[in-house]
């Protein structure tokens, strides 16, 4: 029969060496994030330079590269609709040397797609929230109608004969429309392209009556009469788009759609440095030269903390999970 003193020996032996191992961890890690960085940091961003993310990201490494002493790096990884970025970030080394931009669209691929080589909200850790953006819901003037109940009711009446077109199936300009499908109960045709760029050709042609894309993509083409916009998809109104109605306001209650841009790094780096991170990156975006840059597309400038950003991050995903089963949503 075994001693009961002696396995509590063992066992206490056993704690006190763990506690004793845990302290030289604990210290290696606190120097660790004094000292960081001694090395060039990797900003992976998941779109080709000059658009979208790029643009914050590119702002941010230049100012930390200056405060650092230490050069920050942007690295251009595209496709898989962001995932080889962040499975790129999520396999590096955990040392805080890789972080990586993400925006609205990978927390919709992390709720409807199980084939992710990655867990967004297990294998990455949240570092800060850079930027929120209204969405903007505009037609082709071949729709006949004025405003935004119009376009409901037009819908409504006509089920099934308004095309929408997106970036992709899975972006978010695809669930955005989706969510307002639902949110009205009636059907849009949904008609995917590759990229931004051809969606816009598509609703200049008319080949696609709506879509959902932000102001700054859409405004060449208001002036002209080729396009019109309804609506925002914000909460409020935007202060530089004062004349707009949001989506709510149109009777779509609770109707809320952004998209917004943040920095995610490896699980296992330590609080420490994604403390260190953090606060780079929100001193950064307090920057006169830096806010006047990205404001300009009538972005809202966030600069979050890790933990509140954490938490965006999980409910996004719970937001984009509840719709695709509502709608019975299902991606090829």
């Amino acid at each position: 029969m075994p001693d009961p003193n002696k396995t509590f020996q063992l066992v206490t032996a056993a704690l006190l060496t763990g506690a004793c191992l845990a302290q030289p961890l604990a210290a290696a890690q606190a120097d660790a994030a004094k000292d960081y960085p001694i090395k060039p940091v990797r900003f992976i961003v998941h779109t080709p330079a000059g658009g979208g993310p790029d643009i914050p990201a590119r702002a941010i490494a230049q100012k930390l590269s200056e405060a650092w002493g230490r050069q920050v790096i942007v690295d251009n990884r595209t496709g898989a609709t962001g995932a080889i970025a962040v499975d790129l970030t999520a396999n590096a080394v955990p040392d805080g040397y890789t972080i990586c931009t993400i925006t609205g669209s990978h927390t919709i691929n992390s709720a409807v797609n199980p084939k992710l080589p990655y867990d967004l909200t297990r294998d990455l850790a949240a570092i800060s929230q850079l930027s929120s953006n209204f969405l903007v819901v505009y037609h082709n003037p071949s729709v006949q109608v004025k405003s935004m109940q119009e376009l409901i009711a037009y819908a409504k009446a006509n089920p099934g004969k308004l095309n929408y077109g997106s970036p992709g199936a899975g972006s978010l300009q695809h669930f955005a429309v989706e969510m307002l499908s639902n949110r009205i109960g009636t059907k849009l045709v949904h008609v995917p392209y590759k990229g931004g760029a051809a969606v816009m050709a598509a609703a200049l042609a008319g080949e696609v009556q709506v879509g959902i894309s932000s102001l700054l993509t859409i405004r060449p083409h208001l002036s002209t009469g080729r396009l019109r916009a309804l609506a925002v998809t914000a909460k409020q109104r935007s202060p530089i788009a004062p004349e707009l109605p949001t989506v709510a306001e149109a009777g779509v209650a609770g109707y809320e759609v952004y998209q917004w841009t943040g920095v995610v790094t490896g699980a296992k780096v330590s609080p420490e440095i994604i403390r260190k991170l953090n606060s780079g990156i929100v001193e950064a975006l307090r920057l006169p030269d830096v806010a006047q840059r990205l404001v300009a597309d009538g972005s809202t400038l966030v600069g979050s903390s890790p933990e509140a950003f954490g938490a965006h991050i999980k409910s996004e995903i719970a937001k984009w999970r509840k719709l695709a089963k509502d709608a019975r949503l299902v991606l090829d």
